[in-house]
């Protein structure tokens, strides 16, 4: 694991680096004041996040918080039938942990990694600690687990009232405002995991999607054909969830 600092660049100006001398991406590092992103850089590690990890499992200890600076991770509610439906997405917008935050050990919650990416890891214990020497960096997630709780609502909103096809594509919305690129490598019955519904379902979403241009499916690889077409499809979960985010940077 590589620590993150600061590098001059050529225009004299610092540049928030990580480990192998890429730039950082991730939303609140980025945001915060010199002061605290140097208080914060000897707690951060970077590592990487490789598709269909467990970062961690319902009821296990909550060891770490990661600041995602690429790649996407899905938070699932999981019933004792093995039964799945996702609660929440967690990209380079914001922080995976957020129990943490007041000192909470455990999350009823499934994370894993959907996208493959990296990001930035602190231990829980560490990030309760800093908080009070960093004010900024405390608002930031702050917010992020009020975005969260609220986020989670409206799915469970979405999941109940809204028709596949529409959550099939508030779900491609919500993945491309968290990553680079319009391709995503994904199997119907993992979807149909996520959107809490089953393969069947998840396919005649997908074709309903695919017949209007929306996107393109070949051999486990979903493409975003038209953002413009997808929003026309989707429910107005989507506009509701795009809101909370857009405010978590806000002054």
């Amino acid at each position: 694991m590589q620590p993150v600092a600061y590098q001059s660049n050529s225009d004299a100006k610092l540049l928030r680096i990580q480990g192998e001398g890429r730039p950082v991406k991730n939303r609140i590092l980025l945001a915060l004041p010199e002061s605290e992103y140097e208080t914060l850089c000897p707690y951060l590690a970077l590592v990487g996040l490789p598709a269909q990890t467990s970062l961690y499992e319902p009821g296990e200890r909550l060891e770490f918080a990661y600041l995602p600076n690429s790649g996407l991770i899905s938070l699932v509610v999981v019933t004792r039938e093995g039964k799945t439906v996702e609660a929440g997405l967690v990209g380079r917008e914001g922080l995976l942990g957020t129990p943490a935050l007041l000192g909470l050990t455990r999350s009823s919650l499934r994370a894993v990694v959907r996208i493959d990416g990296d990001g930035l890891r602190l231990r829980a214990d560490a990030l309760c600690n800093i908080l009070p020497s960093t004010p900024r960096f405390q608002l930031l997630v702050s917010r992020q687990a009020m975005i969260q709780g609220m986020e989670a609502a409206q799915l469970a909103a979405c999941n109940r009232l809204h028709r596949i096809e529409q959550r099939l594509a508030r779900w491609l919305l919500m993945m491309q405002d968290r990553i680079e690129g319009s391709s995503l490598s994904i199997t119907h019955d993992l979807l149909a995991a996520m959107l809490g519904t089953d393969r069947p379902s998840v396919s005649l979403a997908a074709g309903i999607l695919q017949r209007k241009g929306a996107i393109g499916y070949t051999r486990g690889v979903i493409h975003i054909l038209s953002r413009e077409k997808i929003e026309e499809a989707a429910c107005e979960c989507y506009e509701v969830i795009h809101q909370f985010n857009s405010t978590l940077l806000a002054a």
